[in-house]
């Protein structure tokens, strides 16, 4: 666990207590907010990607569980950078093993930067070639960030234009309550939209005035002002 040690102490040397009370403020950490108890030390993220860089190879998957279950956020955000990392340059096997793992610890992805920077390149990456039935079940979920990872995790198959799943998902998520579910499946459609304008405008064309506000303006923010305008007054 020698990794762990000195990841924490690395962090700790980086830690800025002006910006830490920022990064709570920013993350919405205080009583009934999304972030509720999540504890900052004030280091920014290209600092957290040194660290996970350096301790790639000699982090276990014991240290990085370690470091998961920590009420630090960039603990955790470090630990899930050296989980990405490894997943990338594995093995076939080695990337089964970390998909798993991942999956086994997705309530420890519980704020909205660990879900973005993560689900794509973990869980999206290991569902590509497979069932994705999984995704389904976390977007049908109580939970704001396994919702919020079944629909994020779909950029990696966005990004290799298959986007069927991601529409699927988004429109499940028409009527999620919560503003940061908006945001991403919006954030989704927007990215399909880059890639098939027919695709992104027949789901608004179907789904528009069933979409949160905050979706829609998501979705529609690439779009050219003249359907952008048209988007909003069927809303309205």
């Amino acid at each position: 666990m020698q990794a762990m040690e000195n990841i924490k102490k690395d962090l700790r040397k980086a830690a800025d207590p002006k910006k830490a009370v920022i990064l709570q403020r920013f993350f919405k950490t205080g009583p009934g907010q999304y972030g509720e108890g999540d504890i900052f030390l004030g280091v920014m993220v290209p600092e957290s990607r040194k660290i996970a860089k350096k301790y790639r190879s000699d982090a276990s998957l014991q240290d990085i569980n370690a470091l998961l279950e920590s009420k630090i956020h960039e603990e955790r955000l470090v630990a899930l950078l050296i989980l990405m990392q490894k997943y990338s340059s594995g093995t076939e096997e080695e990337k089964d093993e970390i998909a798993k793992f991942y999956i086994k610890n997705l309530d420890m992805v519980n704020n909205w930067d660990l879900v973005d920077l993560t689900a794509p390149n973990i869980l999206g990456a290991h569902l590509a070639y497979g069932g994705r039935s999984l995704l389904y079940k976390l977007a049908g979920s109580s939970n704001v960030w396994k919702r919020r990872v079944a629909i994020v995790a779909t950029l990696h198959f966005i990004r290799n234009d298959d986007f069927s799943d991601t529409l699927k998902i988004a429109e499940m998520l028409l009527g999620d309550s919560h503003d940061l579910i908006h945001k991403a499946a919006g954030w989704m459609l927007r990215e399909v939209g880059k890639r098939d304008l027919a695709a992104v405008q027949a789901f608004l064309d179907s789904h528009c005035t069933a979409m949160p506000q905050t979706m829609l303006r998501y979705a529609i923010e690439r779009l050219p002002e003249k359907k952008r305008r048209f988007y909003m007054m069927r809303k309205t």
